[in-house]
């Protein structure tokens, strides 16, 4: 026992480390993200405005909404600009115990989830978040008047934000299960039906039932879909092919 905890000792150790560093990135970042938080709720509070042009400005209904409103804000914002040096730092964990091949391999994971979860932010925010609002503005009218309140609206806007980012890590994900040999491409592609069902459900779940708002999710699912597919052959096989010549 005392022989397992001395080997496994380094690696707390180091995981402390890297968790430090994940808590520090996060923290540096918020603060960074809070010194400028007036101009990013303004930025964010535009969609409704163009939604709906006769509502100015939001209300808040709680002495403390706006504040904690904002510390809620400034640490989303802080989370998903140190993605990318959360995802190193789970790299720089994992790359001790990994071939030289597989550094570099992890690297290009890094890079490309990376991408793939800002493309998904940014797909959220700038395409299906202007159709979502003004779906949602529509039932306004002379005897209903909206009246949205800060906290409630920022917390929609970030929620669905980091849900479309998470989503489009797809690939990655079907990537990860098929190098490691714990599902291959070929269980995806026979499943395809089913995962699609169930990107369609989550897809109209996120969009909160909105309908086109679903299909604009639903479409590059699919694309990302077999993209993982396409990876999963491609990498996965090339792995297996190396075990067995091995």
């Amino acid at each position: 026992m005392l022989a397992a905890l001395e080997h496994f000792a380094p690696h707390h150790q180091e995981l402390r480390r890297r968790l430090i560093r994940c808590f520090l990135a996060i923290a540096l970042t918020s603060c960074l993200a809070y010194l400028g938080i007036e101009r990013i709720a303004e930025f964010l509070m535009q969609p409704l405005f163009h939604a709906y042009p006769p509502l100015h400005k939001l209300v808040y209904t709680r002495l403390t909404e706006a504040f904690i409103t904002y510390l809620k804000l400034s640490l989303l914002v802080g989370i998903i600009f140190s993605f990318p040096f959360l995802i190193y730092q789970v790299w720089m964990f994992v790359a001790p115990g990994l071939m030289d091949d597989e550094r570099r391999l992890a690297r290009n994971i890094v890079f490309w989830s990376s991408l793939l979860f800002a493309s998904g932010a940014m797909f959220a925010l700038f395409i299906v978040l202007p159709r979502m609002l003004a779906f949602f503005m529509s039932y306004a009218g002379p005897n209903l008047e909206p009246l949205p309140r800060l906290g409630l609206y920022l917390t929609f806007v970030g929620r669905m934000v980091l849900a479309f980012g998470i989503s489009f890590e797809i690939p990655f994900l079907m990537f990860m299960v098929s190098r490691a040999g714990l599902v291959s491409a070929k269980y995806f592609a026979r499943k395809r039906l089913y995962f699609y069902i169930a990107i369609v459900v989550l897809a109209f779940l996120l969009s909160a039932g909105e309908l086109t708002a679903t299909v604009l999710l639903s479409l590059p699912l699919f694309g990302l879909y077999e993209t993982g597919i396409l990876l999963g052959r491609v990498f996965g096989g090339k792995k297996k092919e190396q075990e067995q010549t091995g």
